[in-house]
């Protein structure tokens, strides 16, 4: 044996133990970790996926129920406000109705007196017309008034 082997053999062989001891000494004092098996893995995944249902279709719920509400005052609001309008031109309507039937009536009574009074002069300027005539007629005639006026 040559002195370089005699001087590295207790080196390699204190390295060896040293080896042997660490990997010993790992494996008793490592803790035991044991992984879930593949059955409690399924388990957590289903019970996070049936959480986060619960959760999502709650959210859904609420959101339909805001959306239902939103929809049934926003229907309240118009309708009160088509109910109104209406009222509104009915009654806008029934006034122009008034107004105009009071114009109309108002004209006719208006055309009515005219018309009487056209009526009405013209048989008085007959009349006076007739008279003038029946004088003229009896200014010829002896032995009437006019006759005798004339003749004065």
């Amino acid at each position: 044996m040559k002195a370089t082997f005699a001087r590295t053999l207790p080196v390699v062989l204190a390295l060896a133990f040293g080896a042997v001891g660490l990997s010993a000494v790992a494996q008793t004092t490592a803790p035991a970790t044991a992984e879930p098996s593949t059955t409690e893995k399924v388990k957590e995944a289903g019970k996070d996926a049936y959480d986060a249902t619960k959760t999502t279709t709650k959210k859904a719920v609420n959101a339909t129920e805001r959306g239902a509400e939103k929809a049934w005052d926003a229907t309240k609001r118009t309708t009160k406000k088509a109910a109104n309008a209406t009222e509104e031109g009915a009654e806008k309507t029934w006034d122009a109705t008034k107004r105009t039937t009071k114009k109309a009536t108002h004209a006719t009574k208006k055309a009515a007196t005219k018309t009487g009074e056209v009526v009405e002069n013209a048989g008085h300027k007959t009349a006076d017309g007739m008279r003038s005539t029946g004088h003229a007629i009896g200014e010829k005639i002896p032995g009437t008034a006019e006759n005798e006026a004339a003749k004065k």
